[in-house]
């Protein structure tokens, strides 16, 4: 078994942490900004997290359409 096929290995038996791990760390970037800004666009705030969360989410290419 090669380098590249034990990485993939590693990779799947730990996807939900990874995904845990993103979803964390865009929750934790949206507090920052919403107590920098004392609230005042928390709403946006919001919608922009769950698009990341989206984005990042399962089934994510990575790809972007211009």
């Amino acid at each position: 078994m090669g380098f590249l096929d034990k990485a993939s290995d590693v990779l799947a038996q730990n996807a939900g942490k990874v995904e845990t791990a993103f979803e964390t760390g865009i929750d934790k970037a949206g507090e920052f900004v919403d107590e920098r800004t004392k609230g005042k666009y928390t709403d946006a705030i919001h919608k922009v997290q769950e698009e990341a969360k989206k984005a990042a989410g399962p089934g994510a290419t990575g790809d972007r359409q211009n």
